[in-house]
């Protein structure tokens, strides 16, 4: 029964009772008493359907509302989704806050080109779709094994895919990730190889080259948009490929200069190249032997990558002095810049001459670039914010969890008074009060003073130098590096604070 069904039925019920009274009783007057009676309670009635009436009506337009907005909502992240699949994050985000994207130069990409031999015998025996459907493999575990390297696909051409590493975000490193990818793109090829023997399938080969140089990178088209780069290094990356052979990755010189610490690479001669003469090749073979797990050369193994892993520390190093440099407090005066700098210096000092391993190294100079990174957020309990960034970076850099863990431990133990137990800790701990013993101890001491001051931590200069003095006798250093550097001009230090006061 309909709402207003409803409504009719219950106004022919009040106007039918004072009818059926008037008949029965006589008494008109008996109506009028009771259509008084009711009438309240029509009104009443009325007023709670209309606002039952304009919820759900309310209701239908939120949910049609609703609806509509997740359609849209849908629809863009569709779009976003389809735009981060052409481009790179960072050329996305910028095309669709801008509306266009600025070609960016490069000093130091590599470009890897990859082609099937004797592709066109392949496409006249095998069936178009069984073709396509081996190419789309081929291409979909390419995809992967670059994306896992931080190298960016830039497009795929019949049986050609081509990729580069070092943008959009520059670094160090992308010469031996290329290499890295390539090997591992040889390795799946030639897996195939074997598995296609049974004749039943064509055998694949494949010829990779690889140069590394300046590109201009950019996006082309405007219906259709695609993420590109031009230039010379481009064009010998492809004629490196061409000039290659089948199941070798060839390299120029450029890029062996760059990789030569970390792979074998063999001499094949020189490829003339128009408006740059000759330029020499190379096939990369496989991981120098210092450097392999295995006898083939083909599995990296713990050296070569902690040898990585400091190569890719220096982009981390640049990254986070600028975002220090950029970001600071100007009024830290002694936790700056400078004195970070100093940090690294000396625990990478301390840590030579105390026999500490490379892997040790790599730990312990992160935990140094951290340390201080906090006070960008806080003065208070800095080093609690410090663990925070680099927890929220490192992961970006590739650090495991448990080299994360080492460099936060490392952290917190910069923390007064200090408590080490570990060389590393000690080491730690020196690096970080090195200045007590330094030359330059005083105008660093004022310093640190004139933050503290401006902080509220301390009153005068008199009350600064009596803690300083009690500060110093108290101090020692916990490495035997530390003490034959430092104990002796720690002791002077100590002297002038007392002549001072």
């Amino acid at each position: 029964m309909t709402q207003f069904t409803l409504l009719l039925l219950v106004f022919r019920t009040f106007f039918t009772i004072p009818v059926l009274v008037q008949v029965e009783f006589g008494l008109f007057s008996q109506n009028l008493i009771l259509f008084g009676m009711l009438l309240p309670i029509i009104v009443v009635f009325l007023f709670l359907w209309f606002r039952v009436e304009l919820r759900r009506q309310r209701s239908e337009i939120e949910r049609e509302f609703y609806n509509k907005n997740q359609e849209l909502i849908f629809k863009k992240e569709k779009a976003e989704k389809l735009l981060s699949n052409l481009l790179p994050k960072q050329t996305a985000e910028e095309l669709q806050s801008k509306g266009k994207v600025s070609s960016r130069r490069f000093r130091m990409v590599t470009v890897l080109f990859s082609d099937i031999h004797g592709f066109t015998k392949i496409v006249e025996q095998m069936n178009p779709e069984d073709l396509i459907d081996e190419l789309d493999k081929f291409f979909m575990h390419f995809d992967t094994v670059v994306e896992k390297y931080n190298i960016e696909k830039i497009k795929t051409v019949g049986d050609a895919y081509m990729c580069a590493g070092g943008i959009p975000n520059k670094n160090r490193t992308n010469p031996i990730e290329v290499i890295l990818a390539a090997l591992e793109i040889q390795q799946y090829m030639n897996n195939m190889k074997i598995n296609s023997r049974d004749g039943k399938k064509a055998i694949w080969g494949l010829r990779i080259g690889i140069h590394t140089g300046p590109v201009i990178a950019g996006v082309v088209g405007t219906k259709k948009i695609s993420y590109d780069i031009w230039g010379d290094t481009v064009n010998t990356a492809s004629r490196m490929e061409s000039s290659g052979a089948v199941n070798e990755i060839n390299i120029s010189g450029m890029t062996y200069m760059l990789v030569k610490d970390f792979f074998i690479c063999e001499y094949r001669g020189r490829m003339p190249v128009k408006y740059k003469g000759n330029i020499d090749m190379y096939f990369v073979k496989g991981f120098l032997p210092n450097m392999s797990a295995d006898l083939k050369g083909l599995v990296p193994n713990d050296y070569f990558l902690t040898s990585f892993q400091m190569l890719r520390y220096d982009d981390l190093e640049e990254t986070i002095l600028t975002k220090m440099e950029n970001e600071l407090p100007k009024n830290l005066y002694y936790h700056n810049l400078k004195h970070t700098i100093d940090v690294i210096t000396e625990v990478e000092i301390i840590g030579r001459k105390e026999g500490i391993t490379e892997a040790e190294m790599l730990i312990i100079k992160t935990a140094a670039l951290f340390h201080d990174t906090g006070f960008i957020l806080s003065y208070n309990d800095h080093e609690e914010f410090s663990v925070k960034l680099a927890k929220h970076i490192l992961p970006q850099y590739k650090y495991s969890e448990k080299q994360i863990e080492d460099v936060t431990n490392l952290i917190m133990h910069t923390k007064h008074p200090p408590q080490p137990q570990s060389l590393l800790e000690m080491i730690m701990c020196d690096a970080d009060l090195d200045y007590l013993g330094r030359t330059d101890f005083i105008p660093v001491s004022g310093n640190l003073y004139r933050e503290l001051k401006e902080y509220g931590r301390i009153k005068s200069i008199d009350e600064w130098n009596r803690l300083q003095i009690k500060f110093i006798e108290n101090h020692q250093y916990f490495t035997k590096t530390a003490r034959n550097m430092r104990n002796v001009n720690k002791n002077k230090q100590l002297e002038k604070l007392r002549e001072l006061i």
